[in-house]
């Protein structure tokens, strides 16, 4: 047996998650190579090149059954755009848009001297925080998306 592969049965035996083929299969691949940040559907790619037959829908769900059990953490840099970081100590993040790459901050580079008090019966849980950071010659005017030079009317919705 894989130290890898011992390893992510151990894991998933201690967070409570039954140790299925897929899961066993999907937390090979994310533990393998140490602490890194990828998406669902960069795993879903690895795992077809792997030759584990699984689907997106069930790469998605075990991220996010992994994420709940407390073996990573999920990142959400955007609407509809998340990474899942396999290292769930308490760490920040920046976001690079030009490459779309993830980059650990580490905790103690972070300082919170001022922080609200949540409303009553509550307690902080955790702080997310993503620094999102651009390529420093990059123009504003690179970064805006290009409006439709159609109009509404040239469009043709005859067949």
């Amino acid at each position: 047996m894989s130290r890898a592969y011992a390893n992510a049965l151990r894991q998933l035996k201690a967070s409570g998650l039954r140790p299925t083929r897929q899961r066993l299969a999907l937390a090979k691949l994310l533990l393998e190579t140490g602490p890194r940040h990828v998406t669902a559907e960069e795993l879903f790619q690895e795992a077809r090149v792997a030759g584990i037959p699984v689907s997106l829908a069930t790469v998605y769900n075990t991220l996010h059954q992994f994420t709940s059990a407390g073996l990573m953490t999920e990142v959400i840099v955007g609407s509809g755009q998340s990474y899942f970081d396999t290292n769930p100590t308490s760490h920040y993040h920046y976001f690079d848009k030009s490459t779309g790459e993830i980059i650990d901050v580490p905790d103690d580079a972070v300082e919170f001297t001022r922080l609200p008090e949540p409303p009553a019966g509550k307690v902080i849980d955790r702080i997310d925080v993503v620094v999102r950071i651009r390529d420093a010659d990059d123009s504003v005017r690179r970064r805006l998306p290009r409006v439709a030079e159609t109009r509404w009317e040239e469009i043709d919705t005859a067949e």
